[in-house]
Order: structure tokens, then sequence, then C-alpha cells
């Protein structure tokens, strides 16, 4: 099953393109590479989640912040390339968490936008090689932050 068709079946509604706040590319295309700049949990009415982890925010409200941040990945890299379907190999995904200083499982909050990666491309190609770290701020208080590195192929 495509990555397109996948994404339907699941019933999953990707946010609008989120805009850049600051002079930066939300995604830059080198050969068969694009490289996806930091993007937050934007939801489809344009809001984001807001929150820090450990503090106002659960493990599992980080975890859907961070599923809700791969769909705007997933917006940016449609609206790029005209289908997810292009998509060869999910590279490498780095994840910031917005934390309290005692909270430990940032892997466990990542895994929202990892999990859904793999939902979508499949095992083969929709897991990275990956890092989660935890940081005290995040820009607008958000409780995610993710950037990304794809293998794309060419249009179809």
């Amino acid at each position: 099953m495509s990555a397109e068709q996948k994404l339907q079946e699941l019933k999953l509604e990707l946010p609008p393109v989120p805009p850049p706040f600051g002079v930066y590319k939300p995604i830059l295309i080198r050969g068969n590479l694009a490289f996806l700049s930091g993007h937050g949990p934007q939801k489809s009415d344009g809001s984001f989640f807001i929150g820090r982890v450990g503090d106002d925010l659960s493990q599992e409200d980080g975890y859907d912040a961070a599923r809700q941040t791969g769909l705007a990945i997933l917006a940016t890299l449609k609206s790029h390339l005209g289908s997810l379907d292009r998509i060869n190999q999910v590279v490498k995904l780095l994840g910031f968490v917005n934390c309290t200083s005692d909270f430990t499982q940032h892997p466990a909050v990542i895994n929202g936008c990892s999990e859904l990666f793999a939902e979508i491309f499949g095992e083969e190609k929709g897991v990275a090689a990956r890092s989660a770290v935890g940081t005290n701020a995040l820009p607008g208080n958000i409780p995610v932050e993710i950037e990304c590195i794809f293998e794309i192929g060419e249009p179809l």
C-alpha cells in the first residue's frame, strides 16, 4: 500500500503547511535528500499544542504532540513534493522535548512521530536513525520540535 493510500486508510488529516517563523526554509532539497527544519505540533485548525512535559503535560500528551508534529512534517513534504509516495526512506529524525529536568522519557515521547512514520511508510522505509533529547524550553512553549532528513525519488 502506498503512503498516500495509508494516510487515507488511517483517516489522518494533515494540518495546514506551517509558515516559517524566522529566517529559514521549512524544506531544502539537495539531490535526493529533503532536509526539513524543525516543526512543531500544529493542529488542523492552525493552532499548536503548548505546554511542558512533566509539568502541565503528561508523557502521553507529549507523545500525541510528537505524532501531530509528524503530521505537520508530512504536510510540508506533500506540499513541496506533490505526493508522499516520493519518499524512499526516512533517514534521520531529531526530536526535542520541552520538559522538566527530572523527565527522562524523551524517546517515549518522540515515538509519537516515529511510530506514525512507520505506519505511513512501513517498517523498512519509515524507521530512521534517531535522537531524542530534552530541553528546558522551545519556541512558543510547544512541547515538541522535530527535524528530519528524507531520501526522495523522482516525481510520479
